[in-house]
């Protein structure tokens, strides 16, 4: 009631589903999302070079949902009304990140993001991984990709996931889990989509929309 603060920061490592949609304002009263570097979690790791940024304010991701109904269906009254089951699909745009040192909003592109998941019927509580894509890659070769000109940001993105995993992994599988749109799935109205984006930089954020 004394209202003698005006920001609040919610600090952690990682953050459950929702928990992103809290970082806005409410009037004059700030709420921000502050992730912590792992750093952290031990002592003597951090780093101490003054340009490492222990703290990271993360926004939420922008994601398209597209939904297109199945048909329609004449009721006794002779009126339309739309089938209860749809199908969706969901495109990854961006993703926004503040940077508390410089002061300033950097946009992530869609290249800058190593990997996102969806949860195509979120319960609330649980994420539970339906789909998963890599993006990454050059921005140039990553728009060439997407406009069928070159598999290079692809082949990219495989090695370094190869590296990474410690595998090999079959071209036409990882040729099918990478991109920024997501696979055909069937919706309700109502029904609560959750997308968590990870970028190239080790940023993850959360975000829930509805059909």
């Amino acid at each position: 009631d004394k209202r003698d603060a005006d920001w609040l920061l919610i600090l952690g490592f990682a953050f459950e589903s929702g928990i992103t949609e809290l970082s806005r304002n409410f009037g004059s009263f700030q709420v921000s999302i502050v992730r912590m570097h792992d750093d952290l979690l031990q002592e003597g790791l951090l780093k101490r070079d003054k340009k490492a940024a222990s703290f990271v304010t993360i926004g939420e991701p922008d994601i398209r949902l597209n939904v297109a109904q199945l048909s329609k269906l004449r009721s006794d009254e002779g009126q339309l009304e739309n089938l209860p089951h749809a199908t969706a699909t969901v495109e990854i745009v961006g993703l926004d990140i503040y940077d508390p040192i410089r002061d300033e909003v950097k946009s992530r592109d869609v290249h800058d993001i190593n990997y996102w998941m969806l949860d195509d019927n979120y319960d609330g509580s649980n994420f539970v991984v339906r789909q998963v894509f890599f993006c990454g890659g050059d921005e140039d070769e990553f728009e060439d990709w997407k406009k069928g000109l070159s598999n290079v940001a692809l082949a990219s993105s495989k090695k370094k996931a190869e590296q990474t995993l410690k595998i090999e992994i079959d071209e036409e599988a990882f040729g099918n889990a990478y991109g920024h749109k997501s696979r055909t799935f069937s919706v309700k109205k109502g029904q609560k989509i959750a997308v968590r984006v990870i970028s190239q930089f080790g940023e993850e954020t959360t975000k829930v929309l509805s059909a």
